[in-house]
């Protein structure tokens, strides 16, 4: 019997994507799957979208009140009863046979607390603009290496959608910190990797949508300054156990900042 993999998708008035990405979750060569679907109130046609759609393996639940992002989140993951679990923001999408060879790659693996795979970067409409890749190492990397490599270069691990969650690891670190507003994705992975191991398949399994009045488009062109000094905290967060010394901590900031300006001109390049 294959292991039940829960794919959660925290929806807040996605109403023009979220279709699509429930479609590519569907269709995944791996059937034993559970698709979550946690509304935080939205005031456009998500929920009527959603109760459109025939299939025993979607569940829908409904916030009495929002939550944003973290409490949304981290109520998807309390709903999951899979042994591996994957969020999907509600705009992006999977290819038909990701879940199959990542959910493989953590069988064989039982040391490994993620498994990921490069991202496909497209626009609204789906076409494809660039491609980000993870760490460059396949197989097996070691978690703190990564870790510390993440914090100090360029956050390897990407967004949700390319990342497969061990359910017994996740609840050992905990889920997502609320005391970040917008890369509490960025910590979760960090403390998972910390702890265990990381595996990474060198192929475009999945797409990110890159859109201006995204989460990321905001981030990177209204609220540069609050990217980085979220990222100030999490490497003051994790500098002891990633091995980031005062230098290394200056480095990384003046890194983001330059990381900043690169995406903000891909954004006007390519975002709509």
């Amino acid at each position: 019997m294959e292991p039940l993999v829960s794919i959660c998708i925290p929806a807040y008035n996605n109403a023009g994507y979220i279709k699509k990405t429930v479609e590519s979750i569907l269709n995944q060569t791996y059937r034993n799957i559970e698709l979550i679907v946690v509304d935080d109130k939205s005031t456009d046609d998500t929920v009527e979208i959603l109760e459109s759609i025939e299939d025993t393996r979607l569940k829908i639940y409904k916030n009495e009140e929002n939550l944003g992002m973290a409490g949304n989140w981290n109520r998807c993951l309390s709903l999951a009863r899979g042994e591996f679990i994957k969020l999907i923001c509600a705009d992006d999408m999977i290819d038909a046979n990701a879940i199959e060879l990542e959910a493989k790659a953590m069988q064989e693996n039982p040391m490994v607390n993620l498994v990921e795979s490069d991202t496909r970067l497209v626009d609204i409409t789906g076409k494809k603009t660039g491609a980000f890749k993870r760490y460059p190492k396949s197989g097996v990397v070691d978690g703190k290496k990564l870790a510390h490599t993440s914090l100090m270069i360029q956050d390897f691990y990407g967004a949700p959608v390319n990342n497969l969650i061990r359910r017994s690891a996740l609840e050992k670190v905990g889920g997502f910190d609320p005391a970040f507003t917008y890369i509490l994705d960025f910590d979760l992975w960090v403390r998972m990797s910390l702890s265990g191991d990381v595996y990474i398949i060198h192929r475009l399994l999945n797409s990110f949508r890159i859109r201006n009045d995204s989460n990321t488009g905001v981030l990177i062109g209204e609220k540069r300054d609050v990217y980085v000094a979220e990222h100030r905290r999490l490497l003051d967060k994790h500098a002891k156990e990633a091995g980031l010394s005062s230098l290394d901590i200056r480095i990384s900031m003046g890194i983001r900042r330059l990381r900043n300006v690169a995406i903000g001109v891909y954004l006007k390049l390519f975002a709509k």
